[in-house]
Formats: C-alpha cells, sequence, structure tokens
C-alpha cells in the first residue's frame, strides 16, 4: 500500500478523514470530479444528495479498479457541494456510509469540502474529485 493515513497529536479527531496522508509510491492517478451519472451519463438521485455522494464514490471506485488502485490508495479527496450548508453534512455522511459499505471500503483520506455556487448541470448537487498514489 502506497498511502498511509495519519491523524497528528494537536489536531481533533474527525471520523470522516484524517488530516495527513504519507504517499510512497512511485505513480500518481488524478481522477477528474465524478458526478452522479451511472454508466449511461444518467443522474441517480436527482434532489437527493445522499444518493448522488453515494453515486460520485461508487464512480470513483469504478475508476480506481480500473487502473489497478483502490480507496486504500487515495491521498486526497475534494468535495464540492451546491449550496453547502453544515445542515447538509449528515446527507452527505449518509451517502459517503452507503457507498463505503457498497465498496466494502473506509473511505478516509484527507479532504476539503468546499460549498459551490453550481456545478455542470443543476440536478448535479455534489461532485468528487480524488488523487491517488500506486507502486
Amino acid at each position: 500500500m502506497a498511502i498511509t493515513l495519519v491523524n497528528p497529536n494537536g489536531l481533533p479527531h474527525i471520523d470522516a478523514y484524517r488530516h495527513v496522508s504519507i504517499a510512497t509510491g512511485s505513480k500518481l492517478v488524478f481522477i477528474a470530479g465524478q458526478v452522479a451519472w451511472d454508466v449511461d451519463g444518467v443522474t441517480v438521485g436527482e434532489g437527493d444528495l445522499a444518493a448522488q455522494v453515494e453515486q460520485c464514490y461508487v464512480n470513483i471506485g469504478t475508476a480506481l479498479s480500473e487502473v489497478g488502485a483502490s480507496f486504500d490508495d487515495v491521498a486526497k479527496l475534494t468535495v464540492y457541494v451546491v449550496d453547502w450548508t453544515p445542515e447538509k453534512m449528515p446527507l452527505l455522511m449518509e451517502g459517503l456510509g452507503r457507498a463505503a459499505a457498497k465498496l466494502g471500503v473506509t473511505a478516509t483520506p484527507p479532504a476539503s469540502l468546499l460549498g459551490v455556487a453550481a456545478l455542470d448541470v443543476p440536478e448535479h448537487l455534489v461532485e468528487v474529485e480524488a488523487t491517488a498514489v500506486i507502486d
């Protein structure tokens, strides 16, 4: 495994992610922001943030698998949520939990969450991009 996740002493413990990842692999994998499209390009979970988060993470899992990687190789995630407010956190965590269960992973690499005004099309509520490191 090319990634070691760390929660340094002196920083708060956050269940959803670790503050630091240490990458020791030799290849960087950059995954474009994934939205809630299924394989046919149809939006999954229109109006449902949890369902869209789940689909985004499933799509990242698919992209990782294609290049011989997994969530264990992810060094950093960036999550963009339309009209973000803290009240949306339970839905985001629900979608993440469902995706993790479906994929059989614990997705806890360092992550940044950004509120945005809009994404590519009005029905997309969330977009997730990933950077992974593999040997």
